[in-house]
Order: C-alpha cells, then structure tokens, then sequence
C-alpha cells in the first residue's frame, strides 16, 4: 500500500499550493513545495504520529496519514475566506479523482490488458497490480473523507468557515489550536472511525462494486 499511500498524501498538499497559486498566493511554490518528491513532504504529526495512532486505536484495521501541510498566505487571496475554502477542497477533490481513475484502471483496464497479454507473463504480476490499484482506491477515498470532517486543521473545517457567517466563523475557528487533540480523541475512542468507515466502504463499494470490494479487502485486510 505504500507506493499509492505516498502519491496520495503528496498530491492532495500539491494541489493545495497548487490551486492558491492560481488564486494568487506562490507561498508554496516559493517554499518548494509544488513537487512530487516525497522528502519536503513528510511531518511528524500526519506521516508518522496518526498512522501509528490510528493503527494501536483500530488494532491494524484501519491506518491512514497525511503530508506536512503546504504553507498558505490568504493575504494574497483576493477574496480570503472563499479562495481559502477552494484551495482547501483541492486536496480532497484530488483523492477522488485519484480514486476513481485506480478504480478504472482496475475495472477496465486491467481485463482488456489480461485478455492481450500472454498468460505466463500476466499471471505473476497479476494480483500485485490489482492489489495496488485497488488499495489505491481505498487510501484516496479514506483521505477525501477524512480531509471533509469539519473540525480544524482538516480541509472540511476552511469549507465550513467560508460558509459561517463571520461572528460564528470566529468563534468556530478558536477551536482550532484544540483540533489535533479532538482528533486524537475521536481516534482514540473509536468514534471517529465509526462515522467515517461506512462512508469509506459505500464509496469503495461505488466505484468498485461488490464482487472486487470483498476481494481488495479480503487481503487488505486479511487476518484483522
């Protein structure tokens, strides 16, 4: 699942930068943020506290972890709140088209590539390809959802604040030195995973249908 899990959590902050750059703010670019190496990527919180967190809270069911932010000045922005609330949406729009294009690959493209090529060549990469593809699917769709929540600093919670009238946007934003410990908590306790694992599944189930769901998370998540 590594290889997916990297792309993924690197082009969701890449395309953070990358739309506040087209709203006016270089701020990530300047930073040397707007690349595919994973290096200037990795924070310490989201590449390797949540994963570990999430892991001993699910027992292994359920691991999932994000980049180091990209550094945004909505100063920049003409319209702050809204264009801060577009280039917070990127990131997990980003995840869903990833996902949806894994799942056509491993849909579509796979049986037609499995019909013209010869059997001794396709069988030993066969399962390696469609697990990669399909827990492609499931990392881009866990991270979208994920991103949504509203508390802050996920993605959901600029969205929210750009709708809020300002007064309560103020206020709502208070919350957000807390909002790494409201996670954890809901982590912790497994509240978190309950609302957010039947979305994940549904929308899995959606793009994959049931008959490659079962089989992606029968070894995704055998002996859990």
């Amino acid at each position: 699942m590594a290889p997916p899990f990297v792309l993924a959590v690197i082009l969701h902050e890449v395309s953070h930068g990358w739309i506040a750059e087209k709203l006016g703010d270089p701020t990530a670019r300047n930073a040397g943020r707007l690349t595919l190496n994973p290096i200037p990527h990795i924070d310490l919180m989201g590449t390797i506290v949540m994963p570990l967190v999430l892991y001993f809270a699910t027992a292994g069911q359920f691991v999932i972890g994000s980049a180091k932010p990209v550094p945004i000045n909505p100063y920049n922005f003409k319209n702050p709140k809204k264009d801060m609330a577009l280039s917070s949406l990127a990131g997990p729009g980003v995840n869903l088209l990833m996902a949806i294009s894994f799942a056509f690959l491993l849909r579509v493209v796979l049986p037609i590539l499995q019909r013209s090529t010869p059997t001794a060549l396709w069988e030993p990469m066969a399962l390696p390809v469609a697990l990669m593809l399909g827990s492609g699917v499931f990392i881009n769709v866990a991270l979208a959802v994920l991103n949504m929540i509203p508390i802050p600093p996920l993605d959901g919670s600029r969205i929210l604040y750009w709708l809020l009238p300002d007064k309560l946007a103020a206020a709502y934003y208070r919350l957000e030195p807390f909002g790494i410990l409201i996670i954890i908590a809901l982590l912790a306790f497994r509240i978190l995973g309950a609302v957010i694992l039947p979305i994940i599944i549904y929308l899995c189930y959606f793009l994959l249908g049931n008959d490659i769901l079962i089989f992606i998370f029968g070894y995704l998540f055998k002996g859990q």
